[in-house]
């Protein structure tokens, strides 16, 4: 076993203990690079991305760069399946559908996902963003990941 394997596997058992989502986001690099943020919130865990100068495609609106938010929508996903599902390795994109609904603001983007299902090598999971209220979303992303 490889030593990045060995301590992703000790960090999602830790984060799994504390309740901590965020404790899996630190173990990857992009998430701190686009400044995405997680924490248990009631039965579901809520992920954000506070605005950022550095995130924004484009500056006259100012509007959240497409591919940050696709971005985030796919690193959620995936936070998700590891911190709620019994698998101990990155999940693989196989297929990741996102559909873009309204301007991502330069404000916080929010998102929630949805496990809707996981076979024995594959997990189906719809990720919602939005910004002002959950019933306007910005974003929405249906993602295919393979587990092993």
């Amino acid at each position: 076993m490889s030593d990045a394997l060995k301590l992703l596997q000790e960090g999602l058992v830790k984060a799994r203990a504390e309740s901590s989502p965020q404790q899996i986001l630190d173990l990857i690099p992009y998430s701190s690079f686009i400044g995405a943020e997680a924490k248990v919130e009631g039965a579901e865990v809520l992920y954000w991305l506070d605005r950022r100068p550095s995130n924004i495609g484009n500056p006259s609106l100012p509007a959240i760069h497409g591919g940050v938010i696709g971005g985030f929508l796919e690193l959620s996903a995936a936070i998700e399946i590891l911190y709620t599902l019994d698998v101990n390795e990155v999940p693989k994109v196989v297929d990741f559908s996102l559909d873009y609904l309204r301007p991502g603001r330069f404000k916080t983007i929010y998102a929630n996902c949805t496990v809707l299902r996981q076979g024995r090598k594959l997990v189906n999971v719809s990720v919602t963003a939005w910004q002002d209220s959950p019933d306007t979303p910005i974003a929405t992303a249906r993602c295919h990941f393979l587990i092993t």
